[in-house]
């Protein structure tokens, strides 16, 4: 995983709405498509990236593929921006 790229498809709001739509539970690509009023090939692409970037998975089945959120890569990102903040409040000890 390149922090580049899963702060790039952070970036877009589209991608982050996914994101939240997956946040209940595997959805097809078509449920998707029907939450967004973009093209599904604009729709594909988005999962492309958000896929590229490991913040999601698909598997398929039969002639469906389903899109499911990777939480491991969202718990080692939160765990990065914790440790941006530093340990404590520095304003607390002076």
């Amino acid at each position: 995983m390149s922090l580049q790229n899963t702060m790039r498809a952070l970036a877009d709001p589209i991608r982050r709405e996914i994101l939240e739509l997956l946040k209940g539970g595997r959805m097809s690509a078509g449920e998707i498509v029907e939450h967004f009023e973009v093209t599904g090939a604009s729709i594909s692409r988005h999962l492309s990236v958000l896929k590229e970037a490991d913040l999601i998975r698909d598997a398929r089945q039969g002639k469906f593929i389903y899109y499911e959120l990777n939480t491991s890569v969202l718990e080692e990102i939160m765990l990065w921006l914790t440790g941006l903040k530093g340990e404590g409040n520095d304003a607390e000890k002076v």
